[in-house]
């Protein structure tokens, strides 16, 4: 294989393993590696390229996460058929979670919970401060509808270098939680929308939907996120999904189907796609996933997020980016409107992120949240084979199988009457059966780290899980 196509700059700040990863996968969407075609073996291109195995070990992983490559097993990697988007690139443009019904649990595997230890307090109180003064009169007064310029910009900057998403700040609309945005968003698509939904998925983001008219169709979810041929099939104009990580089983939509997924819109009257990327931030192998919005050529995806997980929950700021066609339409629509988050609260988080706050606070929660993974798998390995689990590249929560002959319904029943919060996950199905073996969201994230052993010993004491023997050394 001809690998002049690599170039290595080892005086750069940017990791070698991510240009490396970069490097490989512009060859292949330029079809300078053909499909099928086997990637050289780590040693081999190691010292090729005079640079660590470790290096082209986590390159590879990046490409095999979002779907450019296949690893086989004892053969190699190979090169993915990447299907091409339908449309050539123009330069034209420029969900509530479920929670305990109640408020404290002995145990709370909740995976909308945040670790509250950490948070800079100090920091925090000191921008509080400083905003309460006769300098800042203005903030008293309502301001723009889609939100403070300030706090817009700021979001802006932070999705384009984490997220890879390409926007102004005109093009962003703040508001008090994504169920607050999206009665708003709905208001911008066609009267006759029908929204497709991930099955299994967000029960709330359903009943949103529903009570403001709109019809809504399961699509299923498998391994690799939502069948994009059945949508395909279906009558749905504008599909709803969490492509980075899959709520609730963690599963990350490959290139293919986000090519497919781009195509999809492209090839109808007024389709939308809207990407929810709740908790991108916390990613532990590799780099984070590329946003669908990143990709989007023609003004098809309207992106979501929220500083729930990366901040806090009680914050209540969710923000929408909205394609170019649609910024003048919400304008005249809602410019008479008040943003729904007190100004105070944009203003202190903007300066925030403006003076580098938000990104040292994320790179520690990244660490404390990499850190419990760690433990909880751990933990788990005691009880392998009969506990499996998934989805524990990113997020808050894994997904736990159990091989039991008892029911998903009567061990959630177990676990609720002995005081401990766990989600099922026939909670967020709608027709869809993943697996006969019951599964459950394990979250960890508000969990005290030295808790955890206890914390999961004690779920499976319930259900009568036994741990492994150990085996004496001889």
């Amino acid at each position: 294989m001809d690998l002049r196509f690599i170039h290595l700059h080892k005086a750069s700040s940017t990791p070698l393993y991510e240009q490396l990863y970069t490097n490989i996968k512009q060859a292949i969407l330029d079809k300078e590696l053909p499909i099928g075609s086997r990637l050289p073996a780590k040693r081999k291109l190691s010292e090729y390229l005079s640079i660590s195995q470790t290096t082209v070990e986590l390159a590879y992983g990046q490409l095999v996460a979002e779907g450019y490559v296949t690893a086989i097993s004892r053969r190699g990697y190979y090169v993915e058929n990447v299907k091409e988007l339908a449309y050539i690139e123009n330069g034209t443009e420029e969900a509530a979670r479920p929670t305990p019904e109640r408020k404290s649990f002995r145990i709370n595997f909740s995976s909308a919970a945040i670790d509250t230890m950490y948070f800079p307090y100090g920091t925090w109180r000191k921008y509080a401060k400083e905003l309460w003064d006769e300098t800042f009169q203005e903030y008293l007064l309502t301001g723009d509808s889609k939100g403070d310029s300030e706090l817009r910009q700021e979001i802006a900057a932070y999705l384009y270098t984490s997220r890879g998403v390409r926007c102004h700040a005109d093009q962003i609309v703040i508001g008090s939680g994504t169920e607050q945005l999206l009665p708003q968003l709905i208001s911008l698509l066609h009267p006759q929308a029908i929204v497709a939904l991930e099955d299994p998925g967000y029960a709330m983001t359903e009943r949103i939907f529903e009570n403001n008219g709109i019809q809504t169709i399961a699509i299923p979810v498998d391994e690799d996120g939502i069948d994009v041929e059945k949508l395909e099939n279906s009558s749905a104009s504008v599909c709803y999904v969490t492509p980075s990580h899959q709520f609730p089983t963690g599963a990350v939509l490959p290139v293919n189907r986000r090519t497919q997924l781009l195509n999809w819109a492209l090839n109808g009257e007024n389709r939308y796609i809207m990407e929810d990327d709740f908790d991108s931030e916390f990613r532990y192998e590799g780099l984070p996933i590329p946003s669908l919005q990143g990709m989007d050529r023609a003004g098809s995806v309207i992106y979501l997020s929220t500083f729930s997980k990366s901040l806090m929950p009680s914050l209540r700021i969710a923000y929408a980016v909205l394609p170019m066609k649609l910024v003048g339409q919400f304008e005249e629509l809602f410019s008479s409107y008040s943003c729904t988050v007190p100004r105070m609260d944009q203003q202190l988080v903007a300066a925030f992120m403006r003076d580098g706050h938000f990104s040292k606070h994320l790179n520690k929660m990244r660490a404390t949240y990499r850190k419990k993974l760690h433990v909880v798998l751990a933990t788990l390995s005691h009880y392998s084979p009969i506990v499996q689990f998934s989805g524990e590249q990113s997020g808050m929560h894994i997904v736990i199988t159990i091989s039991t002959n008892v029911s998903e319904e009567t061990l959630l029943d177990q676990a609720l009457n002995n005081d401990i919060f766990i989600a099922a996950m026939h909670q967020f199905r709608k027709t869809s059966r993943l697996t006969d073996s019951p599964q459950f969201l394990l979250g960890f994230g508000g969990i005290p780290i030295e808790m955890i052993p206890h914390s999961i010993d004690e779920l499976f004491r319930v259900w009568n899980i036994p741990k492994k023997q150990k085996t004496e050394s001889p």
